[in-house]
Parts: C-alpha cells; structure tokens; sequence
C-alpha cells in the first residue's frame, strides 16, 4: 500500500457521518399528529355523538341480523357475479363474434345503467310479466310460474347485485388475462405442456396479481353497494339503522353503529386481500 492511499484512507475515516436532515418531515408529522389529536378528543367529549346509545345499539339483535343479511348479500351479489363475469371475460376473449358481440353488449347495457335503477326494474318484474312460462321456445309451455312468488325481494335483490356486478367483474378478468405475456402460453405450447396445465400453472397465477386488487376494491364496494337495496325494504344494515332512528330520533349514534359495522367488514375484508396478495406475488416480492 503506498503513502498515499494510507494517506488518504486517514482522511476519510476522519470524516464525520451526519444524516440527512428532515425539518419539513418532522413539521408535517407533528401537524398531523396534532390534528388526530383534536379529531379523537372532539370524537369523545363532543355529548352529540351519544355514545351511550352507540353501545346500546351495537350489538342489538336487529342490528346483528342487519348486519349477516348485508354479509349473505355481498357473498351472493360477488360469487355469482364473478362466476358469471368470468364467463362473460371469456367470451370477450373467444374467436367467435358473436359471443364478442353478446358479452360487449351486456357489459355495456349493465354498466350504463344504474344500480338503484337495476333493483327496481328486478324488484317490479311482475308489472311487466305475470308470469314465466317454460317450455319449447316458440311453442308450447309445459308450465308456469307467478312473477311475484318466483322473485320475492331478496331474489330481486340477489339478481340486481349479481349481474350488476358481473358487468365490472368480466372487465377485471379480462384485464387479467391480456395482462399475461402471450409468449409464455406459446413457450409452454413448444414445450409440449397440456393446455390444462398451462392454464393453471402458468396464466392463472400470473393474471391472478392483476385480478386480486382490483377485485377486492370490487368486493369492498358490493359491502357499502348492498345499501342501495333499502329500495327494495329488506332490513340489511343500513336500512335497519334508518328504521330504528326514525324511531327513536338518535340519528348520529345510529349512522356510527352503520359505520362501525362497515369498517369492521371492509378490514376484515381488507386483511384476506393482503394474504391473497401475497400469495400470488411470491415469485416477484423481494
């Protein structure tokens, strides 16, 4: 080693290590960290948030009830309509037009009209037809069927949400898929690999780290989307809220037992998209 690499290895190790200083960061954390401050004491000395009568209600049987009916309907409304929007990704995808043609067309029929408007026409269905008939198309009917007790409300309801929802979920599969570098699936083709394993192995995983993020901001909005059947008068979360309020003039109290249970269900929710997620990036998370 020469004198002056020796030389100049003293220089540096006599050099100070400062960090990097951040005033603009600590400022802005301590603004923020004042106004939750101020949020959390309003939220628990403001006396017009009730919150008494906020834990009264919370666990109220008819708010419990409220709550597993909003719960059976966002389950209903997303296994139905992902099933069947993925039917429909699938004939966005298909060589044949007129299956292009049929799933563009519900795709933009359902998704032009809205949801409340969806529930309505579902939820007067007997208005327009009395009864539903089956048979040979075009010719005789072997039997028939009363509109009114074939789809009460929670059917219409289950009807509207679902293919309300098939709509956006057939655009989510469909983006997953094209999504996927075709030169995989021809790769795999000359490699000989079965079309089944192909898929499963090589294109679902892979069109699964698209589909999974935006499904769930699809399955969070059908939780907070079930409000809109209040319409419909079925007692899901929001509209027994409404009804006990109504009945008993505590408003606020009542709209955070609502938003108490909505959080809940969107973490939770929130939480399984995570380890989904997770799962389906192993192989590009560092």
């Amino acid at each position: 080693m020469t004198a002056l690499q020796e030389r100049t290895e003293e220089d540096l190790s006599a050099l100070q290590v400062v960090p990097v200083r951040h005033p603009w960061r600590w400022l802005a954390s301590a603004v923020v960290l004042v106004l939750a401050a101020m949020a959390a004491h309003a939220l628990v000395t403001n006396k017009a948030f009730d919150w008494p009568t906020f834990g009264r209600y919370l666990f109220s049987p008819s708010v419990l009830d409220a709550v597993l009916l909003t719960i059976e309907l966002t389950l209903l409304g997303i296994v139905v309509g992902f099933v069947l929007g993925t039917v429909l990704a699938l004939m966005r995808l298909s060589q044949s037009p007129l299956l292009r043609i049929v799933s563009w067309s519900y795709i933009w029929v359902f998704r032009s009209v809205p949801l409340i408007l969806q529930l309505l026409f579902w939820y007067n269905l007997a208005i327009l037809y009395n009864e539903l008939s089956f048979g040979i198309p075009f010719g005789p009917s072997f039997f028939s069927i009363g509109t009114q007790s074939l789809i009460p409300p929670m059917v219409a309801a289950t009807l509207g949400l679902s293919l309300h929802q098939a709509a956006y979920s057939a655009e989510i599969v469909r983006s997953g898929f094209v999504g996927v570098d075709a030169g995989q699936r021809e790769a795999a083709a000359a490699l000989g690999i079965p079309r089944r394993r192909q898929f499963f192995r090589i294109v679902l995983p892979q069109a699964m780290r698209t589909i999974v993020p935006a499904a769930a901001n699809e399955i969070i909005g059908m939780v907070k989307g079930t409000s809109v059947v209040y319409v419909m008068a079925l007692p899901e979360l929001f509209y027994q809220v409404q009804v006990i309020y109504t009945r008993n003039g505590r408003v606020i109290p009542l709209l955070l037992v609502a938003t108490f249970w909505y959080l809940l269900m969107t973490t939770v929710l929130s939480i399984g998209q995570h380890y989904v997620e997770r799962h389906y990036g192993r192989g590009v998370r560092r």
